[in-house]
């Protein structure tokens, strides 16, 4: 029995969930108009339907998959329950640069994750390999943004996760678009 590819719901989830919250980030939309709809997409579909698409993953014998979209689906998970139910609830005598350090802290460990999982994609094709090579910088310039109070790199890595939400989206395309014609229309980079 032929199981469906489960990699393009996890991009699609990552990159749509991604682009809304980098609109916020770059300052290209206010963060107040955005983040309820930042919130709802990362518990349901950067989330829940990435989180699912790992499972998948797993069945069909994948470890990078499955780590991928687990991993990142637990990201959105965990973003949005810090925003929504936690980060409010810090006294203000800790909030500022304490809570600042923290999500840099935050930040930085999901980009060690993402450096390691990088280094796995020189063995998959050019269009996975680019999301995470997108993807690491994206981290550090938000973690390092928050860490040091500076919003321009905040702003930087924002574009930088507009950057790696296009190339998720393209990549998910692809797959999809790539499977319904029998051939490749879009292609991904085949490594040799």
């Amino acid at each position: 029995m032929k199981l469906a590819n489960p990699a393009p719901l996890g991009l699609f989830g990552f990159a749509l969930t991604t682009w809304l919250l980098s609109m916020a980030n770059a300052g290209l939309l206010p963060e107040g108009a955005l983040m309820p709809l930042v919130l709802a997409m990362a518990f349901a579909f950067g989330g829940t339907a990435q989180f699912f698409a790992g499972l998948m993953e797993m069945a069909k014998g994948n470890t990078f998959g499955f780590v991928a979209f687990c991993s990142y689906g637990a990201f959105w998970w965990s973003f949005a329950l810090f925003v929504k139910f936690f980060v409010g609830g810090i006294p203000a005598t800790v909030a500022g640069a304490d809570v600042g350090a923290a999500v840099a802290w935050y930040l930085f460990v999901w980009g060690a994750l993402t450096f390691a999982m990088w280094i796995a994609t020189f063995a998959l094709n050019r269009a996975v390999f680019l999301v995470f090579t997108a993807l690491v910088p994206t981290f550090f310039l938000l973690g390092f943004g928050k860490l040091l109070g500076n919003p321009l790199l905040g702003t930087i890595g924002g574009y930088g996760g507009l950057i790696t939400a296009a190339l998720a989206f393209y990549t998910g395309a692809a797959e999809v678009i790539n499977e319904a014609h029998g051939k490749t229309v879009l292609p991904l980079g085949t490594r040799a």
